[in-house]
């Protein structure tokens, strides 16, 4: 295991080893693990593209901090807190990055507001996408345990292009949901639409 360390002023004051631990509680070992490897698949990416390795990797690392988060305990969440009773219709496929932020700052004081940003981020995507918006994303896709064919032409394509890279995961998620008569969120869509145009201009 890496042994990086993160500022304190980005992790709500813990060390890494004790946010691993806090994550220990709240994960399986194979979702801790895919954690570490997006995390290390960040830090690739920001050097890449001359983001702050520190905040990709943080973010790599806890972007999937409350995918197992049980369904009803989202829920009391979702309609405490005001996010809205629409977003009550997903599942924890969206929840785990747009309130999975909530969590991270109520457990660990998380308050980065990049790394928060892009965590909230990395589940439906979202138009106004920064680098590391898309690093978060992107990582999450290709890490080295991703074997698909769409997995690995994104890993190709994010050589040289993180806007190309995060096309074809939205086109891969896209089909993946279609495929399986999901409700798919808004924000995809615009968020496919808005890539579009970048990938043309």
């Amino acid at each position: 295991m890496n042994d990086y360390e993160y500022p304190l002023t980005m992790t709500g004051g813990h060390t890494r080893q004790q946010i691993l631990a806090k994550m220990h509680e709240r994960l399986s070992d194979g979702r801790l693990n895919h954690c570490l490897r997006v995390e290390e698949t960040s830090r690739v990416l920001a050097k890449r593209f001359n983001v702050n390795v520190d905040e990709a990797g943080l973010t790599g690392l806890l972007h999937d901090y409350a995918k197992e988060i049980p369904v009803p305990e989202y829920q009391q969440v979702i309609v405490r807190e005001g996010y809205g009773q629409d977003l009550l219709q997903y599942g924890r496929g969206v929840w785990h990055g747009m309130v999975g932020t909530w969590f991270l700052q109520q457990d660990l004081g998380i308050s980065d507001p990049n790394v928060i940003r892009a965590i909230n981020r990395h589940t439906t995507g979202h138009p106004d996408m920064t680098d590391l918006d898309m690093i978060t994303f992107v990582a999450d896709f290709i890490e080295p345990d991703r074997t698909l064919p769409g997995e690995i032409a994104a890993r190709k394509a994010a050589e040289t292009s993180l806007t190309k890279a995060t096309m074809i995961e939205l086109q891969n998620t896209l089909t993946y949901l279609v495929d399986r008569g999901a409700l798919i969120h808004p924000l995809t869509f615009s968020t496919f639409n808005a890539f579009t145009k970048r990938v043309q201009d």
